[in-house]
């Protein structure tokens, strides 16, 4: 680790945060633009790669769930220089796979450490929020979707310049680890806040109000997933686009999600959750409908910037809702939220391969138009109640 420390850079704690955020989604985010191309030489159908690639999400549940202990005994730091290194050296291993289960075993693995990672970088931008004494989460979650767009976008000229899959994603890994000693090698643990009040049960009851507010984030979680995992495979089957532009459509959604995810606090402060919400929510629904009916690949991509963007802070302004309700303990309703959400996220994959397999790919995307009127219909969850 002393190696560690003399090669990383020198930066302040919210930065270091950022570039956790960034390293973490950098790892894996190279993957999704080859997934056309990795699809037909697995020889999958869209059912059997959306059931492989659930390996990443059932690890990642085991991980969230049961892992917190563990993580604290190893230690942020440790988990910083080793993790974002490691989750693209299973993805590059995926990419050899030879069938479902052989994708599903690798991506366990993968997913096991996400859910590691998740839980140290979004810590951590607690702890340095708190020590600072401002809002960083939305930023810390903006560069998460700049590491994805990077990555995205790397994907894009590697196919561009005719680097196969395989290649590109072995190259991801000593990329990962020069960045992480870059850019981690001098991270050093925010101090931990202290406890207050009840600890996070491990499994939290929704109530019907934080099922209200999973009603209210489904689309955009649904529709994130949808655009990353399924974006590149659009454009080859329904646009017969070359495989870089599959690549510029999963880095297309990903920059205009952390642009919107970067300036959106300020919106929020002025214009409040609901407001915010309902506009996100029509971007979105704008999206989906242009993806859905799209006749050519410009209008494709903006579809998918449109998606990008509405899928931003849907989650994140549902979370700051579950947090300020007075009728349980925040934890308990934050942990009920985060886990039901992510229940529902955990069968998107496999079942929008289904529908793109018996309903064609852009039926993959299409389901999301009543997923947002959905949501828009229960945006009334995020209205403040009014004060005794």
């Amino acid at each position: 680790m002393s190696l560690a420390r003399q090669l990383g850079i020198a930066m302040p704690a919210h930065r270091r945060v950022f570039a956790g955020f960034f390293l973490y989604a950098f790892g894996f985010g190279g993957f999704f633009p080859r997934l056309g191309e990795l699809q037909r030489t697995m020889g999958l159908s869209e059912s059997q790669l959306g059931l492989g690639l659930i390996g990443t999400a059932v690890g990642t549940l085991i991980s969230l769930s049961l892992a917190s202990r563990l993580i604290e005994r190893i230690g942020h730091r440790r988990m910083l220089l080793t993790v974002p290194t490691l989750v693209p050296a299973f993805y590059a291993l995926a990419s050899h796979a030879d069938g479902v289960l052989a994708l599903f075993l690798t991506l366990v693995p993968a997913g096991l450490l996400i859910g590691a990672i998740e839980v140290v970088v979004n810590l951590e931008a607690d702890r340095v929020e708190h020590q600072e004494g401002r809002r960083l989460m939305n930023r810390a979650h903006a560069f998460w979707s700049f590491g994805f767009f990077g990555a995205g976008a790397l994907g894009a000229l590697a196919a561009r310049a005719g680097i196969s899959p395989q290649w590109q994603l072995a190259l991801m890994v000593p990329l990962a680890l020069v960045l992480s000693l870059v850019l981690l090698g001098g991270f050093e643990p925010a101090r931990e806040r202290a406890q207050t009040g009840e600890p996070t049960p491990h499994f939290a009851m929704p109530t019907m109000p934080i099922m209200g507010l999973v009603a209210l984030s489904l689309s955009a979680l649904v529709m994130e997933g949808a655009g990353f995992d399924w974006s590149a495979i659009y454009m080859r089957d329904a646009m017969e686009a070359a495989p870089w532009l599959g690549g510029l459509a999963v880095a297309t959604g990903a920059f205009a999600q952390a642009v919107t995810r970067y300036l959106a606090d300020s919106h929020v402060e002025r214009h409040s959750p609901l407001v915010v919400a309902r506009v996100l929510l029509c971007v979105l629904c704008c999206g989906v409908l242009l993806v859905y009916f799209a006749p050519n690949p410009l209008l494709a991509l903006i579809g998918f910037a449109l998606m990008g963007m509405g899928t931003s802070v849907l989650f994140p302004l549902a979370m700051s809702a579950a947090a300020q309700r007075t009728d349980r303990p925040a934890a308990t309703n934050v942990a009920a939220l985060a886990q039901t959400a992510f229940v529902a996220f955990l069968l998107a994959p496999p079942s929008l391969g289904f529908v793109a397999e018996h309903l064609g790919i852009r039926w993959a995307f299409g389901i999301g138009l009543p997923l947002t009127l959905l949501s828009l219909a229960v945006t009334g969850v995020l209205r403040p109640k009014p004060k005794p």
